[in-house]
């Protein structure tokens, strides 16, 4: 898999299809994949492999007897399906998942580096729009980062 990067304005049908930009249907390079509820509002999407391996993690460092492990664990991995792109690219997101995400007509996909986000479009515009002023505090935390 390449790395998937980019964002996307794209629209969603009558029937919960969303096409997907090609740049990320060819970084992807499979016709499946794994569709979950994300943090703030947003969706998640992983190839097969980048799942299995999100999915171990969080099952490996969660109890079953905690609370907060519980409601990660029901968060991520219980609503997650497998979605499979059809012949023009489009898929098909399920109704409780879009629910979630509330998303309407107008859609935003984000390429992640390893996986995707879908948004509603206007909850991403509040999105950026909220979190703007603590984007600088968050990014200082990359201190490791060099150039």
């Amino acid at each position: 898999m390449n790395l998937l990067t980019g964002e996307y304005n794209n629209t969603l049908d009558e029937k919960g299809r969303v096409s997907f930009p090609v740049k990320l249907r060819t970084a992807v390079n499979q016709n499946v994949l794994m569709v979950t509820k994300g943090l703030d509002r947003c969706l998640w999407l992983f190839t097969l492999e980048e799942w299995e391996s999100f999915a171990s993690k969080i099952m490996a460092n969660a109890s079953m007897m905690k609370k907060k492990n519980l409601d990660v664990i029901r968060h991520f991995i219980a609503p997650a399906q497998q979605v499979e792109f059809d012949k023009t690219g489009r898929l098909s997101i399920p109704q409780s998942l879009r629910e979630y995400a509330s998303l309407s007509k107008e859609c935003t996909v984000l390429g992640i580096a390893k996986y995707i986000e879908l948004w509603d479009a206007a909850t991403y515009s509040e999105y950026l729009t909220a979190s703007e002023d603590s984007f600088r505090d968050a990014a200082e935390e990359f201190n490791d980062i060099n150039f």
